[in-house]
């Protein structure tokens, strides 16, 4: 399935509007933390984009075509089409979530509304902020869903194990807020600076899941209030419904979407690590 994203420009970047126009990027994505983080910070700089939906429930990521973009056969992934400034085509592939974000605002982002300028200590401290939540809360949180949700078999130490350390990056997250709030910003605090960065992004997509973990995140008093902020954006919204609504909050308000939320997805996780493990095994 494809669909086309509706164009956004911003009206702070008025002098960025035909560039922003002019964009040919296309994003392969599902419905994940991982590929959210990617169409937020998409809807957030106004770039013109168009949504192939990569239906990881059928292991389309593994297919020879996307291999061919993305050799990891992983989520997200986008190409990006647009000609350069003198008018010649190209065709770059960029994958892993991480390395999207910052070709992003380093491309399509002139005024640095989500990042700042290159070598500054702002934009290094957006770099830690942004492969600290690559290499910490995704892939323990991560860990921390299988465990609790889609594990055939509920091994208590797996459940304690990842969600004990997803809470304790959330109290890392929730100490750094804590810090930036002596800095008094209009609408922070945020991870880094004055502004909310890709590296607040990146953190919200996995935070905002928390529930499927199993993890309270109202326990977090400066998470909560940062996480309220960002899901009040419109751009963020927005972000959250591609390439298909955002159904998961809505799931968990009664017994019965829960059990069906999580049956639908430790169905096709299961398969997918049974044909992994038939390859590799």
């Amino acid at each position: 399935m494809s669909i086309e994203a509706t164009t956004q420009v911003s009206e702070e970047r008025p002098n960025a509007m035909a560039a922003l126009s002019k964009t040919e990027l296309l994003l392969y994505t599902s419905g994940t933390p991982n590929g959210q983080k990617v169409s937020i910070t998409l809807e957030e700089l106004g770039v013109h984009y168009e949504v192939k939906n990569i239906d990881i429930s059928k292991n389309v990521q593994k297919e020879d075509w996307f291999l061919k973009i993305n050799p990891n056969g992983r989520i997200p992934a986008i190409v990006d089409k647009t000609r350069t400034p003198d008018g010649k085509p190209r065709e770059k592939r960029v994958f892993e979530g991480g390395a999207i974000l910052l070709y992003l605002t380093q491309k399509y982002d002139p005024n640095d509304n989500l990042n700042y300028p290159y070598d500054t200590d702002e934009y290094w401290e957006v770099v830690e902020w942004l492969v600290w939540m690559q290499s910490g809360v995704g892939p323990m949180q991560g860990q921390a869903n299988h465990f609790f949700r889609y594990a055939p078999e509920k091994i208590e130490y797996g459940i304690k194990r990842y969600q004990t350390e997803t809470k304790r990056l959330y109290q890392v997250l929730e100490d750094r807020l804590a810090e930036q709030t002596k800095t008094p910003t209009k609408d922070g605090p945020w991870i880094v600076g004055d502004r909310m960065t890709i590296a607040d992004i990146a953190n919200f997509s996995w935070v905002n899941c928390a529930e499927w973990a199993g993890v309270d995140v109202s326990q977090f008093k400066n998470l909560s209030h940062w996480l309220d902020r960002i899901n009040e954006r419109a751009a963020v919204k927005r972000g959250l419904d591609v390439p298909e609504p955002f159904t998961m909050k809505e799931k968990l308000k009664t017994k019965e979407g829960e059990e069906e939320y999580a049956k639908h997805h430790s169905q096709w996780i299961m398969k997918g690590q049974e044909a992994e493990q038939q390859k590799h095994g």
